[in-house]
């Protein structure tokens, strides 16, 4: 029997490949996750709106619904039990004008449907009562939203993997893999001089790389690798007071959630993402955007003041799918998929990939380690 150097390489110390790690880990298996940065969490896990999402929105039987519900119920007893910042401060979804109303009632019956607990539909008096600001013609309120300290978070799952004797090595890309013929991989990383190690299971989940990542795996069919696109979405943050308590979302655009409004855990309003299809990585805010921001916002709020608005920072989505295309699943591709023993390979985890973190790192642990 081959003797590895570890049980499990896990590719990318995001979210979602740290809380793999731990999963690995948690089964009592030696785990190295490999990170191409000189921090954890530096890509799309550091770009985003550390929203703990309920489960709106997603087609019934999707992984997005499954893990969302899943992993945000496990993500907030996780906070709880490692005392990290967070608020349930819930989420309102609006229609802002009479025609979006239909809309909302659809979102209403697919989330009841999805198993997501306390939602409740109310009319335009009732979202003003509790945010008085708020321009709504009804609402859904989804009282399991919240935001939280997403950084902290990750520091957490890393420190759990290396209580577990496991590592998360920085400045290290992963470079390629190579099945071996009785099973398991020889892994090279490191860039120029790198070192080469051998391991029985392999995860990828390196988010905007995750093609690239693939394309360098021996005998994984080029085909079977999904073409990606980068998905850009910028903030801007309010100067002044921030004018609701809870989270304010109007109606979904097509292929992302559409831009919203959050109280930071430092009490400051910021607004965002938008979308716009990029070729690269991309991560400067025009400032000439934030007018078009103040036509979007005051569909929910018309009392932004003028000139409120100044940039905040940008993030983009490892996204599956081209403008004006349907929104497709998480995808989880194990051995049926690719044909190579050991392998998961993750793609397109975008929204609501920080919630469901913690139920993805499950079901791929179970992939790979359950008879």
């Amino acid at each position: 029997m081959t003797d590895f150097d570890f049980d499990a390489v896990v590719v990318g110390a995001g979210a979602v490949g740290l809380a793999c790690g731990r999963a690995l880990s948690k089964r009592g298996l030696s785990v190295l996750v490999l990170e191409k940065e000189p921090h954890i969490s530096e890509g799309v896990s550091s770009r985003n709106s550390e929203v703990i999402h309920g489960g709106l929105y997603y087609p019934t039987g999707s992984l997005k619904a499954k893990f969302c519900v899943e992993g945000r119920r496990a993500l907030y007893a996780y906070l709880e039990t490692h005392k990290i910042d967070s608020r349930k401060c819930g989420k309102l979804v609006v229609a802002t004008q009479e025609d979006e109303v239909r809309l909302i009632e659809t979102i209403f019956v697919q989330t009841t449907t999805n198993g997501v607990e306390g939602l409740e539909h109310l009319s335009g008096e009732q979202a003003r009562a509790m945010e008085p600001e708020l321009n709504a013609h009804a609402a859904i309120l989804s009282p399991e939203s919240g935001v939280f300290a997403s950084h902290d978070y990750m520091l957490a799952l890393e420190g759990e993997i290396q209580d577990g004797g496991g590592s998360v090595v920085v400045s290290t890309p992963f470079e390629r893999a190579e099945p071996l013929p009785g099973g398991g991989f020889t892994i090279t990383a490191g860039g120029e001089g790198g070192a080469t190690l051998t391991c029985r299971l392999l995860v990828t989940a390196p988010g905007l790389s995750s093609q690239e990542v693939a394309g360098r795996i021996e005998g994984f069919p080029a085909d079977h690798i999904p073409r990606g696109h980068f998905g850009k979405g910028v903030y801007f943050r309010l100067t002044g007071r921030a004018p609701f308590e809870r989270l304010i979302y109007p109606p979904p655009i097509a292929g992302a959630l559409g831009t919203h409004y959050r109280k930071d855990l430092g009490g400051q309003a910021v607004f965002g993402p938008d979308l716009e299809y990029v070729e690269t990585e991309d991560y400067s805010v025009d400032p000439a955007r934030a007018e078009g921001f103040a036509t979007y916002i005051r569909r929910f709020w018309p009392g932004l003041p003028d000139g409120a608005l100044t940039p905040d920072y940008a993030g983009i989505r490892p996204k599956l799918h081209g403008a004006g295309e349907p929104q497709p699943d998480f995808q989880l591709r194990g051995r049926d998929d690719h044909g190579i023993e050991g392998l998961v390979a993750l793609f397109g985890i975008e929204s609501p990939g920080l919630t469901s973190s913690l139920a993805i790192g499950e079901a791929v642990a179970a992939m790979l380690t359950d008879d």
